[in-house]
């Protein structure tokens, strides 16, 4: 067992690289909500968000944190939709 502060240490860099990711993620929503505008189409797709959960579950190793990661990416999206909503 490592001591707390290489744990959060470690967290901290974890952090830093979801933070990256997830601005990167955030760009390509902005294009996707460019689309949307340009098609009419809604905010909400349920079947692609669906989807999306039903491919983070196939891609989860530790069964013990799938429902974790699931509602992760779950409160992700519904940000994303917020985001999505005030664009």
């Amino acid at each position: 067992m490592q001591n707390l502060e290489t744990s959060r240490h470690h967290i901290d860099q974890i952090d830093r690289e979801l933070v990256v990711l997830l601005e990167k993620r955030l760009h390509e929503v902005k294009q996707v909500i460019a689309y949307k505008k340009a098609h009419d189409l809604p905010v909400l797709d349920s079947d692609r968000e669906q989807a999306v959960l039903d491919k983070v579950a196939s891609l989860v190793s530790k069964p013990e944190y799938k429902e974790t990661i699931i509602n992760t990416f779950a409160d992700m999206m519904a940000r994303s939709r917020e985001y999505q909503a005030k664009s």
